[in-house]
This record gives structure tokens, sequence and C-alpha cells, in this order.
């Protein structure tokens, strides 16, 4: 994607681009897009993430997920600066809703798509949470986060463990490699001066 204040990309900067592009899962996306479609009941362009990089639909679709007092608040402006403060707000709306710093992308990642998988994990993120939430009955997206399985060990079971050899401790029920012999042994050749 070629943007008007940019010039092609020669070196390393045309192979990193190459493989942030190869990186992409445009069926992700597409789900992503529609999710985001659900969710917000906005019309913008389900071709393209790029399209979202006004801020606008993910300001209302975060705020749909916020409670009165945490909403972001977003300008419905066009301009460049304007639009960049959007997904800022986005992003900090995130946070708000309890992403964690390595789920979240950086606005150049979206608004000059420079990094746009990592835009769509961050929306993989939004979904994940949404569904540990057991009241949770809207759109669906991408795998159920994994809940915590602490497990609790009496001192008996404990000192139990001690005693027990797995095999990667080292048994190996007796068998040994004695006796084996690949292919020809090494040939020893003295040489002596005749």
């Amino acid at each position: 994607m070629s943007q008007a204040n940019q010039g092609p990309s020669y070196g390393m900067s045309a192979h990193i681009k190459k493989k942030l592009e190869g990186k992409r899962d445009h069926e992700q996306e597409a789900e992503m897009l529609r999710f985001i479609k659900d969710m917000t009941h906005e019309d913008f362009d389900m071709e393209h993430p790029e399209g979202l990089k006004d801020g606008k639909v993910l300001c209302k679709l975060i705020n749909g997920l916020l409670d009165d007092g945490s909403k972001v608040k977003y300008d419905p402006g066009n301009s460049t600066f304007k639009m960049r403060a959007n997904v800022e707000s986005f992003i900090d709306g995130c946070k708000k809703f309890g992403l964690k710093e390595q789920e979240l992308f950086q606005v150049n990642d979206l608004f000059e798509g420079k990094n746009v998988c990592q835009f769509t994990q961050c929306i993989y993120a939004i979904g994940r949470r949404l569904q540990m939430d057991p009241n949770y009955t809207g759109p669906i997206l991408g795998p159920k986060q994994s809940a915590e399985n602490k497990r609790h060990f009496t001192q008996e079971q404990m000192d139990a463990g001690k005693h027990m050899h797995s095999l990667q401790m080292g048994s190996n029920k007796g068998a040994s490699q004695a006796g084996q012999n690949f292919g020809a042994p090494r040939q020893i050749i003295n040489k002596t001066d005749d």
C-alpha cells in the first residue's frame, strides 16, 4: 500500500515491509472487520482494515464496551491530526478495557499501514476478553482465552512425586546403545615408510 506522503521502500525497509505483509492473514482481517461492523452497526470499507484509520468507528467500538465514566472522546473531523488522535484515543480505551501492553498497537501500525497484523491482533484480544464475561452474548471473534487452572497438592502428594522418575529424568527401562554400529567402522591405518 503506497501512501501519498511515502515513497517506495528500498533495501532493508523494503525487506521489512515485505515480511510484515507476509504475516497478514486476510481471512482473519475479514473476520475482524465483520466483528467490528456487527459490534458498531457502522458502515465502512469492509475490504481493508486501513479504512478504519480515521479512528471514529474504533472509538465507537471501544465506547460500547466501556463504562460511562471511562469512555473515550473522539473528534469527527477529517484532518490527519484529528484522525491520529482518534486512533490514540482508541488505544487508550483498550488500556481501560484491560488489554495488556503487548496486545496493543501503535498509531502508525494502522494509520500508515506499517503493521496491520498487530492492529488485527489487538481487535482479536478485545474479542477474547469479551468471551471471558459470562453475561456477554454478542458476536464472537477468535478463540476463547484460557482460564487459570491452579492445582493444589497435599504435602504427601508432593513427597511422593520426589521419588518418581520420568523418562525425562534419564530412565530408559534398561535399554542402552551398547552394540549399535551404524555404517562401516572407522578405519585406522598405520602408514609405515618402506
